[in-house]
């Protein structure tokens, strides 16, 4: 019993720490969007064909709320386990 409720803690770890990292990612190319072309992506399909985002949207769900232009987006990563 110990060690499946390691295993599943273990798990549980990689997936929140792939969620913090694809969160970096979305952060990373709104801000290079921003240098660029002078405001934040208006969506994540912006983002998809521009900059080459990709990633699974079967495991991921990703929340990327827009406020203006000029400011920067609220953006949340979940494992659509968690949501």
């Amino acid at each position: 019993v110990l060690f499946l409720t390691a295993l599943s803690g273990v798990q549980e770890g990689q997936s929140s720490l792939a969620c913090v990292q694809l969160e970096e990612t979305v952060k990373k190319n709104a801000l290079t969007c921003y240098a660029l072309e002078g405001f934040y992506p208006p969506d994540l399909d912006y983002m998809k064909e521009k900059y080459g985002l990709h990633f699974d949207e079967e495991t991921y769900q990703v929340y990327y709320d827009v406020f203006g232009a000029n400011f920067m987006p609220d953006i949340t990563v979940l494992s659509k386990e968690q949501s």
